[in-house]
């Protein structure tokens, strides 16, 4: 057992209340114990900070996937294009006894995501996997969205995540696995966000390629479609539009940060090593229309 697993031996099932009609258990709260299921497995989280705007008190999905992955074994290159939040991901990390370090990257820009990977990789000693959590909305419906405001978010949503797989797949051994971040928006017009509904549809689509590409060296690439989540850019969005979460929602509540986590540590070990180009949806079923009113 790591030292990562001990220190979260306090935080077992026991030690916060569980709602089963809510299915709200130690590990939607982050409270769950390690188990090894990564055990030196060498990840790159590719916005692994948050943003804290709006609440400090949540936990986002790039900073419950490191944390989780590193309670897992895992020894994980935290990286964001904010630096700051990069390294209190990965301070948390080794506060809890584990192996992090902190790297600042925008993937819009090519050369920094050439040498993200070279940093990630040679700081871990090689990669075993790789998830690309970034991405912006930017609200605007089509009658206002302008060819700038489109390019905008096809560069972070669509060509980020394309740079960032094309400049890790050279970096990646046989059976690493690259995890994408999409969203249910990319079956669903509801977020009235045309640029951010397609760039994460075609999100899907690139997936798809990626792991066409990496299968001979047997690298998967799968992709995770959150649903309403309770994170930092959840609360953000909401603040925006009030009616975002007004409505009935799947065991009545969001889904939290580490029911991302949760997924993509299955994506990410050898527990899903025949999983390949799959579209996992974390909505609690929404968008198959099970929702409590």
């Amino acid at each position: 057992m790591n030292s990562v697993t001990q220190s979260d031996s306090n935080s077992e099932r026991g030690s916060r209340p569980e709602a089963p009609e809510a299915q709200l258990f130690a590990p939607s709260l982050g409270a769950d114990i390690g188990r090894g299921r990564l055990a030196g497995r060498r990840v790159l989280v590719v916005g692994a900070g948050q943003r804290s705007s709006v609440d400090n008190n949540v936990v986002g999905n790039g900073r419950a996937m490191s944390l989780l992955f590193a309670r897992e074994g895992a020894q994980v290159a935290c990286a964001d294009k904010m630096l700051a939040s990069a390294r209190e991901t990965a301070q948390a990390i080794e506060g809890a006894g584990g192996r992090a370090f902190a790297i600042e990257a925008d993937v819009v820009a090519e050369s920094e995501v050439i040498e993200m990977v070279r940093l990630a990789a040679a700081g871990l000693d090689g990669l075993d996997g790789v998830v690309i959590n970034v991405g912006i909305g930017n609200g605007k419906s089509l009658s206002d969205l302008t060819a700038e405001n489109w390019d905008e978010v096809m560069n972070v949503n669509l060509r980020g995540h394309m740079l960032v797989a094309k400049y890790a797949m050279g970096a990646l051994q046989p059976g690493a696995s690259i995890v994408f971040i999409s969203s249910v928006a990319s079956r669903s017009p509801m977020s009235r966000q045309p640029a951010y509904e397609a760039s994460k549809a075609a999100l899907i689509a690139l997936c798809r390629a990626v792991a066409l590409e990496g299968h001979p060296r047997g690298i998967r690439a799968n992709v995770l479609s959150p649903g309403l989540m309770d994170t930092p850019m959840g609360r953000e969005a909401s603040a925006k539009r009030p009616n975002r979460a007004a409505r009935a929602l799947p065991f009545g509540r969001q889904g939290t940060g580490w029911e991302v986590a949760y997924p993509a540590l299955f994506l990410m070990s050898h527990d899903a090593s025949y999983v390949n180009a799959l579209d996992l949806v974390v909505d609690g079923g929404l968008t198959n229309g099970v929702a409590l009113g």
